[in-house]
């Protein structure tokens, strides 16, 4: 079983002003649940478990965007520091696919698949697919369902976040950033209807705050 961090459903966060966040959310934010450097240092600890795993294998690195790209580029880059000092490297190239599943604040049950056409490049490859976060889990096993018919040599599925929620389907992925409660956070590239992806810290968002960036 994954290891990951635990934010516990009574986690109380941090305050606005003991940050840097961008005075155009101040109002919009409740309270800094993850500070960016707790997220880089666990990232770095992710991409040495990555490489203990999977160091032996030439890796495709598929970015699933676009909440995605923030913690696939700092993970890639602590990958590639590993690559750089020490014994063991690994060959690394990298692919993306956009995956959509949201309306507002609501996972549907719709999920859409942009650039699936081109998955049949992995075949016979070791896959790594970085995603930002899972909730009820059945995009993703929509992807790996997806995946599965480009007869991939090897899966992994690396995210950032795991909800906690009753609505999940019971899918974890292989490694685990962080476990966080049934809220709707943003920011680290998590978005609502494509705002807070230029917030640095991920933070509960206010439910007004819902209505005014509501599509």
């Amino acid at each position: 079983m994954a290891s990951y961090l635990q934010i516990h459903d009574d986690e109380k966060g941090y305050d606005l002003d003991l940050f840097c966040v961008p005075r155009h959310y101040e109002k919009d934010l409740d309270k800094v649940i993850i500070p960016n450097g707790l997220i880089m240092d666990r990232t770095e600890r992710l991409a040495r478990d990555i490489i203990g795993d999977m160091g032996s294998h030439h890796i495709v690195a598929l970015c699933v965007l676009k909440g995605g790209y923030k913690f696939f580029a700092d993970l890639l880059d602590y990958i590639k520091a590993l690559n750089q000092n020490s014994d063991k490297s690994v060959p690394l190239t990298v692919d993306f696919i956009r995956v959509k599943s949201y309306c507002n604040d609501k996972s549907t049950n719709d999920v859409k698949v942009i650039g699936g056409d081109e998955l049949s490049n992995l075949s016979g490859k070791n896959v790594l697919i970085v995603e930002d976060i899972v909730e009820t889990g059945r995009t993703m096993q929509t992807l790996l369902s997806l995946l599965s018919k480009c007869n991939p040599k090897m899966v992994k599925v690396v995210s950032l976040l795991v909800k906690r929620t009753p609505r999940s389907s019971g899918y974890r992925p292989d490694y685990i950033g962080f476990e966080v409660p049934d809220a709707f956070l943003v920011g680290y590239a998590l978005d609502y209807n494509e705002y807070f992806r230029d917030l640095s810290h991920i933070c509960k968002l206010k439910e007004e705050a819902k209505e005014k960036y509501k599509v």
